[in-house]
């Protein structure tokens, strides 16, 4: 069956990844000096989606006017969640938007056209979803999934036994879909579309369709440096090749006396001063300057950053506009990460540092700190845990 429109939820805030999102939406994260969104629309797009619909709600700015009202060459239709209530209830704000059989997936993760490809060719009019083998399934929080031949039977979030399957969150629906969707069962007055699955699937009315294209998931900061790292392996990026593994786009200025560990991209019009290292697993963004002798590894530098002299950043991910000083250390490594009131043992995360944070000369971050928008931290200071917006830490 022929499905021409892909509708992509992309409304979330995504509160587990703050302070990245305090000022931009989720899919509109970089990795591999790209927003997620991108991919996202890339896989659509190459996969033979001809009419896009994209559900916005939380700084819809940010995604409306990145992405405009066409993206190569295909018309872009937006719709508004005014009040987040769950992914089904942003799915339902496209009904008065799609007219036939339609694709949804995530705005949020990363996937490619192999993905969105296994979807499309598996749909025959009955719901369809990719499901991908996944080795801790059982610890996977948005669905792990039990096939019984192609029939999904169970789809399960937070599951407590063994599972091999996940949920891929790519789904082809028949005409009408919205009629059934819209009759599930809330929870606590929200609408969420794995449960609209899991009704179905208790009648065998849902298809599973295996996939093994790329697809990496971004709930936590951590999934970042993840899908930069599997990107630039895969060479999934904008910037030109010099060698194997390094990008670097034609307008950048890297010093001859410089290293690039690939992978590693480095955007335009950054600048890389002599004695610099930067990578493997790297992502310098757009008008960086990097000055002498200063180490970035396993790393995204955002926009517009200022690394001074000797610094070292690891397992690092740095919002726009950043001051790091001279001699600053961010020593990365495992550590234990507190997101929310949960916490994460054994991730490997030096720090996160919101927009517009100031690092002066010779201060440290400890393993997993979170540094909120504007935060300062001052000369020979160290900062660790979670550092509010807008605060400043003196020793």
């Amino acid at each position: 069956m022929t499905v021409s429109t892909g509708v992509v939820l992309a409304a979330g805030e995504g509160t587990r990844l703050r302070p990245l999102t305090s000022t931009r939406p989720k899919p509109m994260l970089p990795v591999a000096n790209r927003p997620i969104l991108e991919y996202v629309l890339d896989a659509l797009v190459d996969a033979g989606i001809s009419d896009l619909v994209l559900v916005v709600g939380y700084k819809r700015d940010r995604v409306q006017n990145h992405v405009g009202s066409t993206y190569r060459g295909v018309p872009v239709t937006y719709v508004h969640q005014a009040k987040q209530l769950g992914s089904g209830h942003a799915l339902l704000q496209a009904r008065e938007a799609v007219d036939g059989p339609f694709l949804t997936v995530n705005g949020d993760r990363v996937i490619d056209p192999q993905t969105v490809g296994d979807a499309l060719d598996a749909f025959d009019g009955t719901p369809t979803m990719a499901v991908r083998d996944h080795p801790n399934a059982n610890e996977y929080p948005n669905g792990a999934v039990r096939l019984d031949g192609d029939r999904v039977t169970e789809l399960v979030e937070q599951p407590d036994g063994p599972y091999r399957l996940i949920n891929a969150g790519v789904y082809a629906f028949p005409a009408g879909w919205f009629d059934r969707l819209a009759a599930t069962k809330r929870r606590g007055g929200d609408l969420y579309l794995p449960d609209a699955i899991v009704e179905l699937a208790a009648e065998r009315g849902v298809v599973g369709v295996r996939t093994e294209g790329l697809w990496v998931d971004i709930t936590y900061p951590w999934d970042l440096l993840e899908a930069t790292r599997q990107l630039l392996g895969a060479g999934l990026v904008d910037e030109q090749a010099h060698e194997s593994g390094v990008y670097v786009h034609e307008t950048a200025r890297v010093h001859e006396d410089a290293t690039l560990q690939g992978p590693v991209v480095v955007g335009p019009d950054a600048e890389i001063a002599a004695g610099v290292v930067v990578g493997p697993d790297t992502a310098v963004g757009r008008n960086i300057t990097v000055e002498a002798n200063a180490t970035i590894e396993r790393s995204l530098v955002g926009a517009d950053t200022r690394v001074g002299s000797g610094a070292t950043l690891c397992d690092c991910v740095t919002g726009m506009a950043g001051e790091i000083g001279p001699g600053v250390v961010v020593p990365g490594g495992e550590t234990d990460v507190r997101i929310g009131t949960d916490i994460h043992e054994r991730e490997r995360l030096g720090a996160v540092v919101g927009d517009r944070v100031t690092l002066a000369g010779g201060s440290t971050l400890g393993p997993g700190t979170l540094l909120g928008v504007g935060a300062t931290v001052g000369v020979g200071a160290i900062a660790r845990d979670h550092v509010a917006a807008g605060a400043e830490v003196v020793r």
